[in-house]
């Protein structure tokens, strides 16, 4: 109260917002296990389970002749890797804390700052553990060659960023009927295991099979990072003009609702529930 108002700039306002950002993100993380080393192991350990499960199935079922010409689990490292990106990212952002949460009490916190904490811990997770992965394939199994490895990486950023401007569009909605969304998250990401085409090659793909699946901005991410990826494969279904336009809409959509649900929100939304 008699504290003097010290005349802050723009420049020292984005630091201190920055500064907020990172220790948010590091409570996120934290959130998940009290033992950063553990936290990292879990996240790992569910990455090389789903490489582990879908490198099985290939098998028994007969299918690696389908895949590209290279190395097989690699070609199923690129769709584990940017789908497990996406739908954590998702998830993450869509259950951030909200305008009622009790975060929000503390003066310097608002949902932005929730929403990039989210984010970002998750790339923290995911990012590690997909270099902790490789690095061990590449030492313990066998050496591994990136064609492009910037376009790789782009792409797993832009999966990221998809999976950002998704949970926005349901963060801003679910208040208004949590079940309904609640629901419509946890289909999202199930349906995303099918129609993210990180078990199909886009380019042997029938089309009309092709047709479900070219509406999911993911699906172009996963083809595109195969692409850059392998030297002798070009993908012809899928562009990464697509995802950027679809992320980037979804983000200022999402942004627009959070901003009109903030503004509506109450504490005593969920009473009659």
């Amino acid at each position: 109260m008699f504290r003097p108002d010290a005349k802050v700039t723009r420049a020292g306002s984005g630091f201190a917002m920055l500064e907020l950002i990172f220790h948010a993100a590091v409570r996120n993380i934290r959130k998940t296990h009290g033992n950063a080393v553990v936290g990292l192991l879990m996240a790992m350990l569910q990455s090389v389970i789903m490489v582990v499960v879908m490198v099985f199935m290939f098998t028994l079922l007969g299918m690696r002749g389908s895949a590209v010409r290279g190395d097989f689990v690699l070609y199923i490292m690129t769709g584990v890797f940017n789908y497990a990106t996406h739908a954590k990212t998702l998830s993450a952002v869509a259950r951030s804390d909200g305008p009622t949460s009790a975060m929000m009490k503390h003066s310097p916190m608002n949902t932005i700052v929730s929403i990039a904490a989210a984010a970002l811990g998750t790339l923290y997770l995911q990012t590690l553990s997909v270099l902790v992965i490789l690095f061990v394939y590449h030492v313990l199994w066998t050496p591994i060659t990136i064609y492009e490895p910037v376009g790789v990486a782009a792409m797993f950023l832009l999966s990221w960023a998809s999976g950002i401007g998704v949970g926005m569009i349901l963060k801003a909605a679910t208040p208004w009927q949590p079940e309904l969304f609640g629901i419509i998250t946890t289909i999202y990401a199930r349906a995303n295991m099918i129609f993210s085409g990180k078990m199909t090659l886009a380019n042997s793909t029938p089309s009309y099979i092709l047709a479900m699946y070219t509406w999911n901005p993911l699906f172009h991410c996963i083809d595109q990072t195969r692409g850059f990826m392998f030297q002798n494969y070009h993908p012809h279904y899928s562009n990464i003009t697509y995802p950027v336009v679809v992320t980037a809409v979804l983000i200022v959509l999402g942004l627009m609702g959070e901003n009109f649900t903030r503004k509506h929100a109450s504490a005593s939304w969920g009473a009659g529930r």
